[in-house]
């Protein structure tokens, strides 16, 4: 799909419910890449590549040439492929909001992660809200929207924002709000403050789409459905009542099935841990023992 200048194309990982997004500019080719995902089967803890590859394939046949690798949050569900991506094109840099190092100072004593930089050193880039910066030709505008983590931010391209987990398709609502530092009234400001004050026409491109009732696959709305149609917040959803049907809702809700790989990997940017004398990486799973 395309606007005047940028292009935007989804790539959709069955396993995960994820979207990663390539957008660029079809005149120079100057893109990025949005929450690209690395491949995890979790039985035999097993990472590959098949996401990439897609990517990568389209990325050639396009002639694309990626500045950026942008992560709107550090994901629970699944592992970040920003790494990656980056060892295949260099010159590209990872970026983030810059509120991931409170993502990784409450995760270092979690996972006994002791040589953990706190101070988000393994992005290359940590953005500001409001941050206005450019890959090659085109012009990204930084929202911090946390709620469901602390660290989330919505990147506006043009007349396109990227919500990642913030805003979903309208019959699928919002995103948890359970995870550290994460809250329904924060979540609330941002969506009622922030994206709900972009132009109606403003094009939503969600972080997931879990295909209510077996539906087709869905992606992209307008500002416009969110606000008359969103089953979670709405324009007529009081704060109040948004914050106890999330806070309700959210203490239903199962632990992410790949949490535990994912965020130990994912708040230092998506890269492994050094590997031990072996040869081998490892990852670290806190044991909870119950009566």
């Amino acid at each position: 799909m395309e606007s005047a200048m940028i292009s935007i194309q989804h790539f959709f990982d069955i396993a995960t419910s994820t979207l990663t997004y390539v957008v660029w500019d079809s005149i120079t080719n100057d893109g990025i890449v949005i929450d690209p995902v690395w491949n995890y089967e979790a039985a035999s803890a097993t990472l590959s590549t098949e996401s990439i590859e897609e990517i990568a394939a389209f990325l050639q046949k396009r002639q694309i040439n990626i500045h950026w690798i942008l992560e709107t949050h550090a994901h629970a569900d699944h592992i970040s492929g920003a790494q990656v991506l980056k060892n295949r094109y260099p010159n590209a840099k990872i970026a983030m909001g810059e509120r991931i190092t409170e993502l990784q100072i409450a995760f270092k004593p979690h996972f006994d992660l002791q040589d953990l930089d706190t101070e988000g050193g393994q992005f290359d880039r940590l953005l500001k809200n409001n941050e206005i910066f450019q890959a090659g030709s085109i012009k990204i505008k930084v929202l911090f929207t946390p709620g469901h983590t602390p660290a989330c931010c919505s990147y506006l391209i043009e007349d396109a924002v990227f919500t990642g987990d913030c805003l979903l398709m309208p019959d699928s609502g919002t995103g948890r709000c359970d995870f550290p530092g994460g809250g329904a009234e924060t979540l609330f400001t941002s969506i009622s403050e922030t994206l709900f004050n972009l132009p109606e026409t403003t094009r939503v491109f969600v972080g997931h789409d879990y295909q209510p009732g077996n539906r087709d696959l869905k992606f992209q709305c307008q500002m416009s459905d969110e606000k008359t149609a969103n089953i979670h917040l709405n324009k007529n959803t009081t704060r109040a009542d948004y914050v106890r049907f999330r806070v309700e809702r959210d203490s239903s809700l199962k632990t992410p099935r790949l949490l535990l790989p994912s965020i130990q990997l994912n708040i230092a940017a998506g890269k492994l841990p050094n590997p031990r004398p072996d040869g081998k990486h490892y990852l670290i799973i806190p044991l909870l023992l119950k009566n």
